[in-house]
């Protein structure tokens, strides 16, 4: 049971992560994280296909190996957060969720920005 319910969650949040992809404001790299942690236990042919993935595989043995994020990632994601509070900021009435999500992005910039490359 415990080996078809990590598979379920692994193959969820790698639809979560391929989705991130395309859309604003949905995180790519944690949802990807998830997958493979939970793909290790549920299935060794999507944890290799993950790894050896041309985008995905680099990504998880960079951070598995170094704890690092890559450059371009880096870029990609801190721009992502930018857009996505900025139509937070102009699409919400209430103030206070813009600010407490610019709370929010700042700490996840912060981490971004301090992990080695």
């Amino acid at each position: 049971m415990k080996k078809i319910l990590s598979l379920i969650l692994a193959y969820f949040f790698l639809a979560l992560a391929i989705v991130g992809v395309f859309l604003p404001g949905l995180p790519t790299v944690p949802f990807l994280l998830l997958t493979a942690w939970f793909a290790a236990r549920g299935s060794d042919k999507l944890h290799a296909w993950l790894y050896a993935h041309p985008h995905f595989g680099k990504l998880l043995i960079d951070w598995e190996e170094r704890g690092a994020i890559s450059r371009t990632s880096k870029v990609l994601a801190i721009v992502m957060l930018v857009v996505s509070w900025c139509i937070m900021f102009f699409s919400v009435s209430n103030i206070w969720v813009p600010i407490i999500a610019a709370v929010c992005f700042m700490g996840t910039a912060t981490f971004i920005l301090t992990r080695p490359e």
